[in-house]
């Protein structure tokens, strides 16, 4: 398998399916991205399993041809069983020297490289710090390599159409493009018709990028361009029958509080200040349209917090969303939340940090941040969302949950979840159960601190409800009538009130799960949000292997799911992988005292691969 370099690797005439990992690269101006975009495109409706990683740079336009600006899309495509983008790369196409300086360790020896030659001149390789051309001096013998004048030969397909000398070069993606087509048999036609469209008011601009993608197919073609034997006949998926769409974490989120705006009946408020990346659900959010959801840009994090804890107050749901240091900026209005007892949905995108840290990067390292980051004593729940697919379902949860316990909820996602793809069935809307709001309240002896016996949550009272006029702040109040208390016995009870409702929610989630290896054994592999398709990918090889190792995958981090310490007694160790310093292993040993747990942690700014998580796991079942 591709993912395993600790098992033997396949030989060159070895004609077994699998996936195949293809990784575009090329300067941040090179529309790496659109190609990587229309090949995802392409694969779906060829019928592939898949999963993509967008890799580019945080700077909006770096200088051209520099390491800084290489701007990389990985994807793998195959089968069911693909969840990750990949471990080792089968073709590489790199545009430029920095691309291929900067992703070459990423090619797996014997793999096919793809270059540009003419991009490969004095200056480009001075830019990416090459003293030799390593086209011609022998260093990429390892690899099977093919030089080919992309340039040229898109400036000869390109230009007979109309368009000017520049206009011609930088349609050499989509010359690259039409030739991994041709590798991979995949049709050119809906790559075609997105281009009409998206230059229907430049229609020449649209032939001379279909142009350039047909010389490229056609290159293929004539020089019989074929990518490794055993990747000829890539193995299809068996989806279960159903409408799929192209889905990233971003569009599972977007779609996600739309629909629960449309489940609860409720007017949904995003309010939010741009902030790579979390900024792309404000976008899509303003480009839904129609009654049920309303987008405010803020002036900064802080008044969107507040922004949306007003939203809800008034009788809608209040929703915000933030990255990197704005989440620290919402633990005052998330305070308030609390103690107002108002639902709201906060999202935080984790990016690599602290401050502006690497924004485009992944990175765990918000958790603490999420768990305990308030003043005084505010517990809430954080749920995080494991790929897009999930995203959509995570932000239901917690907007049920919000609304149902009166409480803000935390949901966590990250760069890597938000930009990649998967293929996503469409839900049948008709099974997704209805988020009850109750607004059926009497205003005979109206108190709006009286509770729900079940959840604890107090009564949605909103301005304008006659005889339901009340005060509401964040300074300690009764715990019955709702007026100013300063009474210490008051505030222990509204104290021990708040944890409770945590209690409560705890009891309505479903337990902890082993959803994959063994039920016992030596190994049980831990983790949350995007860690999830390595995890699972490596413990399901090594079970097949015969290896007693589990996989639990945590969407509520607090509370946790009930059953963890009887599941955490079934077996030798805990392994908890995680893309920080070893958070939720610290939280987890703080409760659970008594169980070994190991940390598996990475902190690069890139996401786990299969293979690490295989060898640390191999370390433990030794």
């Amino acid at each position: 398998m591709l993912d395993q370099p600790i098992a033997s690797r396949p030989s060159e005439t070895d004609a077994a399916q699998g996936p195949a990992v293809v990784r575009f690269a090329g300067d941040s101006g090179d529309g790496i991205q659109t190609l990587g975009s229309e090949f995802t495109k392409s694969s779906a409706l060829s019928g592939h399993g898949f999963m993509t990683f967008p890799d580019f740079p945080a700077e909006i336009r770096a200088p051209a041809g520099t390491t800084f600006g290489v701007s990389a899309f990985q994807i793998q495509i195959g089968g069911d069983r693909v969840k990750t983008h990949g471990d080792a790369v089968d073709v590489l196409v790199a545009l430029n020297p920095a691309a291929l300086k900067t992703n070459l360790a990423a090619l797996r020896p014997g793999g096919l490289l793809i270059a540009d030659r003419d991009a490969f001149a004095k200056r480009g390789l001075e830019k990416a710090g090459y003293a030799a051309n390593p086209l011609e001096d022998g260093s990429l013998d390892g690899f099977r390599l093919e030089a080919i004048e992309i340039s040229r030969l898109t400036r000869e397909a390109a230009l007979p159409e109309g368009v000017t000398k520049k206009e011609a070069e930088t349609a050499r993606n989509f010359w690259a493009l039409g030739l991994v087509y041709w590798m991979f048999s995949q049709d050119r036609a809906p790559t075609a018709a997105w281009l009409k469209s998206k230059f229907a008011k430049r229609p020449e601009i649209a032939a001379a990028n279909m142009a350039a993608m047909d010389a490229g197919h056609t290159y293929g073609d004539v020089t019989d361009m074929a990518p490794p034997p055993r990747l000829r006949v890539v193995t299809p998926s068996s989806p279960r029958p159903g409408t799929y769409r192209t889905l990233t974490g971003i569009d599972g989120m977007v779609l996600g509080l739309a629909a629960a705006s449309a489940l609860s009946g409720l007017r949904l408020h995003y309010c939010s200040y741009p902030i790579t990346p979390a900024s792309a659900i404000l976008h899509g959010l303003a480009k839904l349209g129609g009654d049920g959801v309303a987008t405010f840009q803020a002036e900064d994090e802080i008044a969107a917090a507040t922004a949306a804890i007003g939203a809800s107050f008034a009788g809608g749901l209040g929703v915000t969303g933030t990255s990197g240091p704005g989440m620290a900026l919402k633990a005052e209005a998330l305070g308030l939340a609390t103690a107002a007892e108002l639902p709201l949905i906060v999202i935080d995108v984790q990016r690599a940090g602290p401050s502006t840290g690497m924004p485009t990067k992944v990175e765990q390292a918000d958790l603490n941040l999420a768990l305990h980051g308030r003043h005084g004593e505010a517990p809430l729940p954080v749920f995080a969302a494991s790929g897009p697919g999930d995203s959509f379902e995570t932000v239901i949860e917690a907007a049920r949950t919000a609304v149902t316990y009166m409480t803000p909820v935390i949901v966590l996602s990250d760069a890597y979840t938000a930009n990649a793809a998967e293929p996503w069935r469409l839900p049948d809307v008709d099974a997704l159960a209805d988020i009850a709001v109750d607004r059926d309240i009497d205003p005979e002896g109206f108190h709006p601190f009286r509770r729900d016996a079940e959840t604890l949550s107090r009564s949605w009272a909103v301005p304008g409800m006659t005889g339901l006029a009340h005060r509401l702040g964040g300074i300690e109040r009764s715990s019955g009538s709702g007026h100013i208390s300063y009474d210490p016995d008051n505030h222990q009870e509204m104290t021990d009130l708040r944890a409770a409702k945590l209690t409560r929610i705890q009891a309505a989630l479903p337990p902890a799960k082993v959803t994959a290896g063994a039920d016992a054994g030596r190994v049980l592999a831990l983790g949350w949000g995007s860690t999830q398709g390595a995890l699972k990918t490596a413990v399901e090889d090594l079970a097949a292997e015969g290896h007693a190792v589990g996989h639990l995958h945590l969407r509520h981090l607090s509370p946790l799911p009930r059953g963890l310490a009887e599941i955490f007694a079934l077996y030798d160790r805990v392994v908890v992988a995680e893309l920080n310093s070893g958070q939720l292993r610290a939280h987890l040993q703080g409760l659970f005292p008594h169980v070994s747990f190991r940390g598996l942690n990475k902190i690069t700014g890139q996401p786990f691969t299969v293979a690490e998580i295989d060898a640390a796991l191999r370390e433990d079942l030794s």
